[in-house]
């Protein structure tokens, strides 16, 4: 079984979730910016959770299907086209082989995944589907989908069409989006004035967002407590000797706009972080657009900890829904 890429829509890839266990070695984990939308996608069509699906953002692609098959789309809110007829999204349908599924114009949100009954069943590389396409590893031929790209399937597993996701669960960011932050090692460079503007003020998303981070405007420029800085750092006061950077990590060159780093980002470097946005808020970035506003909320590790907890459950929640 097999899909045609008629159409590859805007920076369409490969993606699962993604392949840990090799960040030490400067190769992120990388996989679906929106987490919880995949796994949701994959439990419509009979999917793992985990399955490999297509990532599109804010343009979906074209697709001609090479076999009957079960499909959902999940994520951002766009009109889903079968052969010019409307079909919901969160929702599983049925195509048949010849059948070509398309989009309209974006409505909410950012990235969209479609997910097929079987799974894409491109070849792993490092155990996971996830395209990274920095280093061309993954997805298909390591890079995003083209027009004429065949895509192979895996077998399908037992699928049906009409079951949904009910629209409580289908979470997506609020208005401004509230992205939750633990404060982390190198807090303290900041002087007490720049830690509580960084939550008072209000951002927007910049247009510099992508897999690798989001970057946000519009707060006031960071202070730094003034130290002396040490051999084999930078000049700047937001350099620092190499860190490691976790995923969600915020760092702040020379303090003037913070840039969250997501799935596809690097592992260390010479610029300080403030803090991470806990885990169970970065499925939200994923669908945010540029010039979303943003505030960040200071949250301590028991509150994050209950807010990965409460994310878990929402993907029980999901799966018992559907059965």
């Amino acid at each position: 079984m097999t899909l045609e890429i008629v159409k590859p829509g805007l920076a369409t890839t490969v993606q699962d979730l993604g392949r840990p266990g090799y960040f030490h070695l400067g190769i992120p984990e990388g996989g679906a910016m929106d987490r919880l939308a995949l796994s949701a996608a994959n439990m419509l069509v009979g999917n793992e959770d985990g399955a490999a699906c297509l990532e599109a953002v804010f343009m979906g692609p074209e697709v001609k299907f090479g076999a009957d098959m079960t499909v959902a789309v999940t994520g951002a809110e766009l009109p889903v086209m079968l052969d010019g007829a409307p079909r919901d999204t969160w929702t599983s349908f049925s195509v048949k082989a010849g059948q070509v599924l398309s989009f309209g114009f974006l409505k909410e949100g950012a990235r969209i995944y479609i997910a097929v009954s079987g799974g894409i069943d491109t070849p792993p590389a490092l155990g996971s589907r996830s395209t990274y396409a920095i280093g061309a590893l993954g997805g298909f031929e390591g890079r995003p989908v083209a027009a004429g790209d065949v895509i192979p399937v895996g077998k399908a597993m037992e699928g049906s069409d009409g079951r949904s996701v009910p629209q409580a669960l289908r979470r997506r960011p609020g208005k401004p989006a509230v992205l939750r932050v633990l404060p982390g090692l190198y807090w303290h460079r900041l002087t007490e004035k720049s830690q509580n503007a960084f939550f008072d003020d209000d951002w927007t998303v910049a247009p510099e967002a992508d897999r690798m981070g989001y970057r946000f405007r519009g707060g006031q420029q960071m202070e730094f407590v003034a130290r002396e800085q040490p051999f084999g750092a930078g000049s700047d006061p937001s350099n620092i000797v190499d860190g490691c950077y976790s995923y969600g990590s915020i760092q702040v060159p020379g303090g003037l706009e913070p840039i969250v780093l997501h799935r596809d980002a690097v592992s260390g470097g010479g610029y300080f972080t403030l803090g991470a946005v806990i885990s169970a808020d970065m499925d939200l970035i994923g669908q945010l657009q540029p010039n979303a506003p943003v505030k960040f909320e200071r949250v301590d590790m028991d509150q994050a900890l209950a807010a990965r907890k409460a994310r878990k459950e929402t993907i029980e929640q999901i799966r018992q829904a559907l059965l």
